[in-house]
């Protein structure tokens, strides 16, 4: 088989796997607190017989980026935006400590506070943070949560827990397969201090639909590109088995 055929099919391949990176961005547009995911291929020579002037295409996840999205002010009590830079804690699906700027929190049957995608939100023990029943709950700027019992008065505050708040390096951070953000070795951060929070508002997806748009655009020529190179390579085959008929 010529060399080329399998050049131009990992080119091909490597078009498909970044189309679906950047379809995943454009899907979560309107995703709260969602993260562009980058993608990238580069060029790797191919060793074997004969010299290496031949290229392939490898596929590489560089990182994920960690800009800040737009705040936006929904006025509700539980929805929290982190101000600046630092992550919420939550406990992964796999229960291991993972990270989120999703912010649009719930209170669930069992009285834990979550995320809306149903995480435990952790508190600065490290433990899930439990609401007890109550009229009214606010989320300071420190991630302090503070409740109203029922049948208090508007006087009657109980200091519930703290949400965890971290502020790790951003390097120091990948995303899993479950959208969340891990350290390697998923090892709990300590909290930081130096993470706010603003109540009543939400961070949005830091995407941006018009150059994920673009790029997917730009992929699928590139695909065509490399189909019709493929179609090329075996059309040359068919010439050249053809010309050794004839001898």
């Amino acid at each position: 088989m010529d060399k080329v055929l399998y050049v131009a099919m990992s080119g091909a391949r490597e078009s498909m796997v970044a189309q679906q990176a950047h379809a995943n961005n454009l899907a979560n547009a309107t995703t709260t607190g969602f993260k562009t995911d980058l993608a990238q291929a580069r060029a790797m020579q191919v060793f074997g017989e004969g010299l290496p002037s031949r290229v392939y295409a490898m596929t590489e996840r560089p990182a994920t980026d960690t800009g800040t999205g737009t705040l936006m002010q929904t006025g509700r009590d539980l929805d929290v935006a982190i101000n600046g830079e630092g992550w919420i804690a939550v406990v992964a699906p796999d229960g291991t400590e993972a990270y989120t700027r999703a912010g649009e929190l719930q209170i669930n049957a069992a009285n834990q506070l979550v995320t809306g995608s149903g995480l435990p939100v952790l508190g600065a023990g490290g433990i899930a943070v439990v609401i007890p029943p109550s009229e009214k709950v606010d989320i300071g700027n420190d991630g302090t949560i503070s409740a109203r019992p029922l049948g208090e008065g508007a006087a009657e505050l109980l200091l519930v827990d703290r949400i965890k708040l971290v502020k790790p390096d951003d390097d120091a951070l990948f995303k899993g397969l479950d959208g969340l953000m891990h350290v390697p070795g998923n090892a709990p951060l300590p909290p930081s201090q130096d993470v706010s929070l603003r109540s009543g508002y939400l961070e949005s997806s830091n995407v941006n639909a018009v150059n994920e748009l673009t790029e997917i655009i730009s992929l699928a020529r590139q695909f065509e590109m490399q189909v019709k190179l493929m179609k090329t390579a075996e059309e040359n085959s068919s010439a050249a088995a053809r010309i050794l008929q004839l001898s």
